[in-house]
């Protein structure tokens, strides 16, 4: 006997019935594809539009039309859903047992069903000391399914108000939690609060909700919420503003106004404060209000430094530096004995200089020195990796900034700041060129008022990942005695890595024929295609693997130039992915990204209440799909993400360059080819190679290298910085 499929109707019809399976879902757009039984029909249909949040176990409400795909036959292609909670019991067990809840899955929905039936839902919101009736649910699990219940009824609805906005559903999760049971009030509110609050959630989806509530497109609301779009989206690019002119027409261009009714935006920006005018290289610039003001107090701050006298007695520098060396077991370039006098002698002094010129001996010196006279010192460096280096080449602890200055996790803020400052004569500051403007600015803070600050860094690299250029302003400046470093010591100067790093500073390019065996940097000549990709991919997975004793995963590096293209870090991390852990299960996808355990994975911004910041690298422990949780291993330390908070991290088989400084890895793979040409600058490759300590191998066209190595150093970044350090007191 056949079976009795619907036939296709002219005109829209409604269709209702029990969400069975979801097939897929995107979370960004809110697509979906369900398998339904449908109330009239037989077999189950396929149900296809968009939807906020869909679990099976639910009921349907669609209205739509009956259309035969090509591909996948016929199919409800739905133009509305409304989703509603199931009431059977067997809908109630599928939709508690899909997942959707943490601390259930499908074990523990049916024997919650079996204790309370269809009123489970009930029990869960009004009884909930109930829960802990049922055999295995204890009071932690019971309390973990009672908040879990509630959060995903607010999430639900603030999910359905945005996707009625068209905004990512996806970013649901993480409005709710900012915002709370608040949340859909404060966005009708001001709905240009999301931009300013939300990672991942532009000006453009604001806006989107804005018209939908009937905000007028000249609204001064909507006007002065661009300009600071403008300003905010500067920092992105590494600037702490934008000349006025700049932001004008940026302005402009975004918001669809003619230039007078921006000026007038602008004009009440800075008349309440948020937006300061200033003036950088003779041309009118704005500012956001809080980075003008940092830049300006870093300034107060070291010009104060810089004219005050170490909080330690006088130390005999010629007694000093051979009681050092013994001690060391070294001998000093007369750079770093130059360098050893200003450092004891100084209250602020700045050491810079590239690969193998003997920074990190110096700072083992200076320290070794300072301690012996029983001076406080506390080290600390941006990023974790560049702190645990720091620690083992002193033997001295050293610290993140962030934890130096106790994050708050709350609030974001730092404990220690002027009220409450570090327990430190002087601070060593580690690998600055990476340290933004409002990151050394809350730095600064924190020193004591008779501490000495000490900056070491290599200004030739790429600048730091957020606003401003501190290292290189103040070196500029040349308001702070500076030690430029340059002998590089003959150990050093065997490695090739090393004297490749110093040709390409210099403009030059590195000797590409270092192709034997012994070398540790090489150069592979690929185009950007498909044959390129192999090359790489073959290179990471078994050419030097088995060429090098090296892992694939844990020793080698893939560092892009940037994220888009065929050579760029998001493609070859599928690539990577898919060679060197495709098998893994089981697996979770989000946001765009599949993790499985065993994957290589990035934070990508910080995250104070877990302690693990931008740039921390670690491998994916285990995936939970019941608690919908993802563990993740962290060098030793093991950090939980729900799966809602998954847009905080990405694959790290390949990364960008910029996400990178601070870190050095046995081996590093870095594609450079013509594809690669926005970002083909010379500070870009040289931080690349002096990112790999074994091995540095890079694949792509000798043109691409020589439009990098000759061409200009860097991109202007504004800032005030340099000018405040250098007006006159």
């Amino acid at each position: 006997m056949s079976r009795r499929t619907p036939a296709p109707p002219e005109d829209h019809q409604l269709l209702s019935g029990l969400v069975e399976r979801v097939t897929y879902h995107n979370a960004d757009t809110g697509f979906a594809v369900l398998r339904v039984q449908a109330r009239g029909q037989r077999d189950l249909v396929t149900v296809v539009g968009h939807v906020a949040a869909i679990t099976p176990g639910e009921l349907i409400q669609a209205s739509g039309t009956w259309i035969n795909d090509k591909t996948h036959g016929l199919q409800f292609r739905s133009t509305h859903l409304h989703v509603a909670a199931p009431t059977s019991v067997e809908g109630v067990e599928r939709y508690l047992g899909s997942g959707l809840v943490r601390g259930v899955g499908p074990h523990f929905a049916r024997r919650l069903v079996e204790a309370f039936g269809s009123r489970v839902f009930d029990v869960i919101e009004q009884e909930p000391d109930r829960l802990r009736d049922v055999p295995g649910i204890g009071p932690v699990r019971a309390a973990r399914i009672v908040e879990s219940w509630r959060e995903q009824r607010a999430v639900r609805d603030i999910m359905v108000f945005l996707h009625s906005h068209a905004v990512s559903t996806a970013r649901a999760v993480r409005i709710f939690k900012t915002y709370g049971a608040s949340a859909i009030a404060l966005i009708t509110e001001d709905p240009y609060r999301l931009a300013r609050d939300i990672r991942g959630v532009g000006f453009l989806s604001a806006d989107r909700i804005a018209a939908s509530l009937g905000i007028e497109k000249t609204a001064i609301t909507r006007r002065r919420a661009g300009v600071r779009h403008v300003l905010a989206g500067a920092l992105d690019a590494g600037h702490c503003g934008l000349p006025r002119d700049e932001t004008l027409q940026l302005a402009s261009d975004l918001l669809g106004v003619a230039a007078p009714a921006v000026e007038e935006a602008i004009t009440l920006e800075v008349a309440d404060g948020g937006v300061v005018q200033d003036v950088v290289d003779g041309r009118p610039c704005l500012f956001l209000a809080g980075l003008h003001a940092a830049e300006r107090a870093i300034a107060n701050r070291l010009t104060g430094l810089a004219a005050g006298e170490p909080p330690w007695p006088r130390i005999d520098a010629e007694r000093a530096l051979p009681w050092v060396e013994q001690r060391l077991g070294v001998e000093l370039a007369p750079g770093q004995r130059d360098a050893l006098r200003l450092a004891i002698s100084r209250r602020a002094v700045v050491v810079t200089g590239g690969p193998g010129v003997g920074k990190t001996t110096l700072v083992r010196a200076i320290v070794r020195v300072l301690t012996a006279k029983g001076v406080r010192a506390a080290l600390c460096a941006p990023t974790g990796r560049a702190a645990r280096r720091l620690t083992e080449a002193t033997g001295v602890e050293a610290k993140t900034i962030h934890r130096l200055l106790e994050v708050d996790p709350r609030s974001g803020g730092f404990r220690r700041d002027e009220r409450r400052p570090l327990d430190a004569d002087v601070v060593i500051v580690d690998e600055t060129s990476m340290v933004d403007t409002l990151l050394f600015h809350s730095l600064t803070r924190a020193l004591a008022s008779h501490a000495a600050l000490i900056l070491v860094g290599d200004v030739d690299q790429l600048p730091s990942v957020g606003p401003g250029q501190v290292l290189a302003d103040v070196i500029d400046s040349a308001s702070v005695p500076v030690v430029r470093l340059t002998e590089v010591f003959r150990q050093a100067a065997e490695s090739h890595i090393i004297t490749a790093a110093h040709r390409i500073n210099r403009g030059q390019l590195p000797d590409l024929a270092t192709g034997e065996r012994s070398s540790d940097f090489r150069f592979l000549e690929a185009e950007p295609d498909e044959a390129g990709v192999k090359l790489l991919l073959a290179l990471v997975t078994d050419r030097l693997p088995h060429g090098f004793g090296l892992d694939p995963i844990r020793d080698i590096q893939v560092l892009c130039p940037m994220n888009r293209g065929s050579l760029g870090a998001r493609s070859l991390n599928i690539e990577l992915q898919r060679t060197l852990n495709g098998r893994a299960e089981p697996r979770v996808e989000r946001f765009g990204w599949t993790f499985a355990p065993g994957d290589k994975v990035m934070q990508i911004e910080n995250d104070y209440d877990k302690d693990v910041y931008n740039g921390d690298i670690g491998r994916v422990a285990t995936v939970d799909l019941d608690a919908r949780e993802m563990a993740v291993d962290f060098e030793g330390r093991r950090v939980v993400y729900d799966f809602g908070e998954l847009d905080r991290v990405v694959l790290a088989y390949a990364t960008t360059i910029h996400k990178a400084q601070g870190s050095e890895y046995p081996a590093v793979v870095v594609p450079l080819t013509t594809q690669h040409y926005p970002m083909l600058r010379r500070n870009l490759v040289y931080t690349a190679v002096t990112r790999g300590k074994r091995l540095v191998v890079l694949v792509g066209q000798t043109r691409a290298l020589a439009l990098a190595v000759k061409g200009q150093q860097v991109r202007r970044r504004w800032s005030k910085l340099r000018d405040f350090l250098s007006a006159p007191a």
